[in-house]
């Protein structure tokens, strides 16, 4: 949800504080703020809207100071204005606070701090923390203060404070949301994700749940909620700084879907043989008689993460022979879910911190079963409480609609459906090999997908007005017209559905007229001829078709109006690969169409990359 920063060292801090914000800016966008501690006393800047706003601030009214926070707003309690931004204060103004998170009891803490003669001057939960820390406080250091304050809230959380009466200090909490410290040369760092600190180190701590950071210009003590020491492991972040940085791409979301053939080639690296067509998966505690005895599979996720289970449960089904459900990470801890002996969990989140996700693993977690991750961020929590990952690579995402994360997901769940089948005795190593050898030829599959832009640009140009949009597909692509529709109206702002095709009679078929391009993921695959009666039916009615099909194809064309219709030739792919191929141009057209609308392709509204609170 909302980018914290948190700096103290020799340079300048506001010029580091504002460096990580806009590094940030990803994660929440309604409004932003500095606060910057010299001399004893706190400054603070902040403004509505996006960070170039609260840049103009600072500029017209400039701002020093020895260490400070920042903070870039996602809204869950208050409006998005300058009065409700972080950084919040207590009645003295001596302390300050920045918060990812919900204070889910700050309703009843507000009257009980109002009856005691406290005043809020905002709408936000968040300033209920300040206050209680500064009735909390008995002189024995603000992180004293603050531990005495958590026990009083209820919520996920992640909080950074800082004192003007404890000077030179700064407290990080996680209680949910990510908190990672980064370690320099005399120098440290606390933000709610690693791209922040790049630039400066890529040393960083990530913290637990109910763990704290109380953080000096000598170095970072690391305990609990009660003051217990806790022992942390430095990580060493490998993603080069570069790669955050937009590379003259005019969007990240346009560099990102460019990105996928050398992310996808770094997910397979190293985890294949094609000589003896082994595969392998080392970062796990989960014994290989473990995994040969799974007998049912549950795969966990939210959005993309979502579709990609739908996607992976084709391909274990497929390749392991092993029944799989896909459940919504936000939905399924609120029945009572049967989960018997023999169960893998597979969590899919490419943050590692998504909290429906992470609450769902929990409680899959109680039943006693195996849990796997599929994961794109080192370290995050989903990595710490499951039994093993399946790692991504695909290097940072910072475009809030996820597209390389989501092919390299794929290719994540493919891998581990040919383990799952080679331990379980479904599928041999010798059968393996042609998998292996189709999975690296994905890469340049991909590029050659790629060279499809200028033709979907046009695409774009001609429905970019259009207000519904009705995406198709059929088997294994269904998952992948969920998807194209999901892309469309994160960034687009249009109405857009997704439906396995073979529902389109059952429903969709009502809405579809002249207005409505009909978008048809149709490969030659075994149910080709089925997606040409589908299309059939929709040019009866009036509709425009977009037809992704494979290259090659005759018969579109007989069908299709080149006046009325586009035809996209992707290359050929093996029927369990083609999800990944199909997604890049629906990516694409996606794009393009936003482009022309004047979206803000990188940060659409309302939308957060990850989502860190329920």
């Amino acid at each position: 949800m909302c980018g914290i920063i948190g700096y103290i060292g020799p340079k300048e801090v506001v010029p580091v504080l504002i460096d990580g914000l806009r590094r940030l800016e990803y994660r929440g966008y309604d409004s932003a703020g500095v606060a910057v501690v010299r001399n004893g006393a706190v400054t603070l800047r902040r403004s509505a809207g996006k960070l170039s706003n609260l840049e103009r601030v600072i500029q017209s009214d400039p701002l020093t100071g020895d260490y400070g926070v920042g903070h870039t707003r996602w809204a869950t309690h208050g409006r998005p204005t300058e009065e409700n931004a972080h950084p919040h204060r207590d009645c003295t103004g001596k302390i300050v606070v920045v918060h990812n998170g919900i204070i889910e009891n700050y309703l009843d803490l507000k009257r009980e701090l109002q009856l005691q003669g406290h005043t809020f001057v905002t709408e936000t939960d968040t300033e209920i923390v300040a206050h209680l820390v500064e009735r909390e406080g008995k002189d024995d250091g603000l992180e004293n203060a603050v531990r005495r304050a958590l026990m009083l809230m209820r919520g996920l959380f992640a909080l950074v404070l800082i004192s003007a009466d404890d000077p030179e200090k700064i407290v990080g909490v996680r209680n949910g949301p990510p908190i990672v410290v980064g370690i320099g040369e005399n120098e440290f760092f606390v933000a709610s994700d690693v791209p922040a600190i790049l630039s400066h180190t890529r040393d960083v701590v990530f913290l637990g749940d109910e763990e704290m950071a109380v953080i000096t210009r000598t170095g970072v003590a690391f305990t609990d909620f009660f003051g217990r020491p806790v022992s942390k492991a430095t990580q060493r972040v490998l993603w080069d700084p570069i790669m955050a940085e937009k590379s003259g791409y005019k969007h990240f979301m346009l560099k990102e879907i460019f990105e996928q053939p050398t992310a996808v080639r770094e997910t397979i690296l190293g985890r294949v043989s094609q000589d003896s067509g082994t595969v392998f998966l080392e970062e796990m505690t989960i014994t290989d008689a473990e995994l040969a005895s799974v007998e049912r599979v549950v795969m966990l996720g939210c959005g993309t993460s979502w579709h990609a289970g739908l996607v992976g449960k084709f391909l274990i089904e497929e390749l392991a022979r092993i029944p799989v459900e896909v459940d919504y990470g936000s939905e399924y801890r609120y029945r009572h879910p049967i989960v018997p002996p023999k169960t893998l969990v597979i969590v899919i989140t490419q943050s590692g911190e998504t909290a429906d996700t992470l609450a769902a693993l929990r409680q899959a977690k109680r039943e006693g079963v195996c849990s796997i991750a599929i994961c794109n961020v080192v370290g995050s929590m989903a990595t710490r409480e499951t039994h093993g990952t399946v790692y991504t690579h695909a290097g940072p995402e910072i475009g809030v609609a996820s597209t390389k994360a989501f092919t390299t997901q794929l290719v994540a769940l493919y891998l581990l459906a040919l383990r799952l089948g080679q331990l379980r005795g479904a599928l041999s190593l010798e059968a393996s090999k042609p998998h292996i050898d189709a999975l690296l030829q994905l890469p340049m599959l991909v590029e050659q997908t790629l060279k499809l832009a200028p033709a979907i640009e046009q695409a774009a140009a001609r429905f970019h007005a259009r207000t519904d949009f009705l995406f198709l597909g059929r088997g294994i692509n269904y998952p992948i017209a969920l998807e194209g529709a999901l892309k469309l109206k994160e960034i687009s702002y249009i109405h857009a559905e997704g439906y396995p095709a073979g529902e389109m009679k059952h429903g969709p078929i009502a809405l579809i007229d002249e207005q409505m391009p009909v978008v048809a993921v149709a490969p030659h695959d075994h149910v080709f001829e089925k997606m040409i009666g589908n299309m059939q039916e929709a040019k009866a009615r009036s509709a425009s078709v977009i037809a992704l099909t494979t290259r090659g194809d005759n018969q579109l064309a007989s069908i299709l109006d080149a006046e009325r219709d586009v035809i996209l030739e992707v290359p050929p792919a093996p029927m369990l690969l083609m999800p990944i191929v199909m997604v890049v141009p629906l990516q694409l057209l996606a794009y393009g169409i936003a482009v022309r609308r004047g979206c803000d392709v990188d940060q659409p509204r309302n939308l957060a990359k990850s989502v860190t609170v329920e």
